[in-house]
């Protein structure tokens, strides 16, 4: 069957995924690497806290849409340009007022500290160009991913230069907070390009699709938002509580264990289309395409997961040095988050197909509530490691637990269960 499988389209078009990102992982490893050592635990620390900051508010800017953008491209072929156009348009406004939003927060919280309101304000000007990834989903709905793969290939390697040169000529924590912006303009720009080329349709913006658009997304905005809090308030509390470099340390462990991801997130974006199409023809099919996916990414995960757990400390000693030691034992805990998570994202397409995502706020409120109080438990405990319990157990919460009271998801929570046991997935 695997063998079968590996054959067809979906297959091919997750190898374009994922051999684009091996290489960008490549060149992330290395620039990522000679960065973190060049700006030490706090200001790497500072950074990622930066980043919390517009990682939380991103879920906003998005409005909930790109999780219906896959099947939107595929229910109004022929008018992709207003599909586009409308999408940016409304991103746009709510990634300007994220970004301003972002710099008054921090302005208030952290008064006095220069570096930190600076750092934050660069950062989050990513926010503004992040909005062009709209464009890379119009290329997964037509599994045509080897565009997208070789754009975003060149425009990572452009920032990958930028940083280079801020490491030669010794430039402050501030130029490095810049180079998420970077990326994105980059990115927007080629992607803008490529459009052009294989589609040509002239963007236009529809103010009766954008509402209808609206309709269908906004269920995802407050979901999103409460995974935001989960996954990024442990930073901000940690450097409340305690430190920027405890920041450091817990966001070395996350890298490590995002270092492989792609490789999840090319698999669920490649069988994306493939569930949907076979939602509208099988429905045995889709729940068997439902179950192969989260097979695959539970055993993927847990196989690395093992890996990290054993060999951590001469993971982090090899790859970041002594100053980053501490990271070993929040890297054996957050490790096992992965496999759990992106379940939670490979859910988003039959969460679609279902038209369930009145539930979802339920379930991520539930999540991030237990994560905030979790984190004011165990981060003055073990800190970074207490950050990464919280983290975990979150996780498990929102993607296997809270579903089953949930009489909506249960049927989706019966899958999960299904493929981690291996049955009916042939």
């Amino acid at each position: 069957m695997i063998t079968k499988i590996l054959k067809n389209k979906t297959f091919k078009n997750a190898g374009w995924l994922i051999g684009g990102k091996v290489v960008q992982m490549m060149i992330s490893l290395v620039v990522g690497l000679l960065t973190a050592r060049y700006l030490g635990p706090s200001n790497y620390g500072l950074i990622n806290y930066a980043a919390a900051y517009t990682a939380f508010f991103s879920s906003f800017c998005t409005l909930g849409i790109n999780s219906v953008l896959v099947k939107e491209f595929v229910d109004n072929r022929g008018s992709e340009g207003k599909v586009i156009g409308t999408a940016l348009v409304l991103k746009a406004m709510a990634s300007f007022l994220s970004a301003v939003t972002v710099v008054c927060i921090v302005s208030i919280v952290d008064a006095g500290e220069t570096e930190t309101i600076l750092v934050v304000g660069l950062s989050s000007l990513g926010l503004i160009f992040h909005i062009f990834e709209t464009i890379n989903y119009l290329f997964q709905s037509h599994l045509q991913s080897k565009v997208t793969a070789i754009a975003s290939l060149v425009a990572y390697t452009l920032t990958a230069v930028y940083k280079v040169i801020l490491l030669i000529t010794g430039q402050s924590v501030a130029w490095f907070a810049f180079a998420t912006s970077v990326d994105y303009i980059c990115v927007g720009i080629i992607l803008l390009v490529v459009y052009r080329k294989y589609y040509g349709e002239r963007l236009a913006f529809s103010f009766q699709y954008g509402k209808q658009l609206l309709s269908k997304s906004y269920h995802f905005i407050l979901p999103s938002l409460m995974v935001a809090i989960y996954g990024q308030t442990d930073k901000i509390m940690l450097k409340q509580m305690i430190s920027d470099a405890e920041i450091g340390y817990y966001s070395t462990a996350l890298a490590v264990c995002s270092m492989w991801c792609f490789v999840l997130s090319a698999i669920i974006d490649s069988m994306y289309p493939s569930i949907m199409e076979a939602h509208k023809k099988d429905e045995e099919m889709f729940a068997k395409r439902n179950r192969q996916l989260y097979a695959i990414i539970f055993y993927v995960s847990v196989v690395v997961s093992l890996i990290l757990t054993a060999f951590a400390e001469w993971v982090i000693l090899l790859l970041y040095g002594e100053a980053y030691l501490p990271s070993v034992s929040p890297l054996r805990i957050v490790t096992w988050y992965t496999a759990f998570s992106y379940l939670g994202v490979a859910r988003n397409a039959w969460i679609v197909c279902k038209e369930k995502q009145k539930y979802l706020k339920y379930v991520y409120f539930s999540a991030a509530l237990a994560n905030v109080v979790l984190n004011l438990v165990f981060i003055p405990l073990w800190g970074a490691s207490g950050a990464a319990v919280a983290s975990l157990v979150a996780q498990v919460l929102t993607t296997m637990v809270v579903p089953f009271f949930i009489k909506g998801l249960r049927e989706n929570s019966k899958l999960m269960i299904e493929a981690i046991f291996l049955k009916r997935i042939k």
